[in-house]
């Protein structure tokens, strides 16, 4: 399963899996306990494949955020815990994305990371590649 189907949704802890849309929204299904349930059109939702960390230079995709972390962890679960201290957190992560923007990245974002990364490799969730479509795209406007 792609990041594209794997949603934060405001108000819901975890990360959930889009299940199908309806006419109002949409079901999804958490990964922390497997429950269903809608989600109307109003709700504030994030596609992990849509999320970028800002680092000093240009913005990163989550999924390569997540890839370095993999390399680093040799495809195992991290090794600092979200509940880590503040000053944990930073230096695991800036291991990881050693030019991330101290300013605009919090200690909460890196702990949003951490968990989420660590559930998506709970469920088996390990490839972190781009879609084939959008490298074809981009290989396509290249030319």
């Amino acid at each position: 399963m792609s990041l594209d189907k794997i949603l934060s949704i405001s108000g819901k802890p975890g990360l959930h899996k889009l299940v199908t849309q309806t006419r109002t929204g949409f079901v999804a299904e958490s990964l922390l306990d497997g429950k269903r349930s809608t989600v109307n059109m109003r709700t504030n939702v994030s596609v992990l494949s849509e999320i970028a960390i800002y680092t000093l230079e240009e913005e990163v995709p989550l999924r390569e955020v997540f890839s370095k972390i993999q390399t680093k962890e040799n495809g195992e679960k991290t090794s600092v815990k979200h509940k880590d201290d503040k000053l944990k957190l930073e230096e695991y992560f800036f291991e990881v994305l050693p030019n991330y923007d101290e300013d605009r990245v919090y200690a909460s974002d890196i702990k949003k990371v951490i968990q989420w990364y660590n559930l998506l490799h709970d469920h088996g969730i390990t490839d972190f590649s781009e879609p084939k479509e959008n490298k074809e795209t981009e290989e396509s406007a290249a030319e």
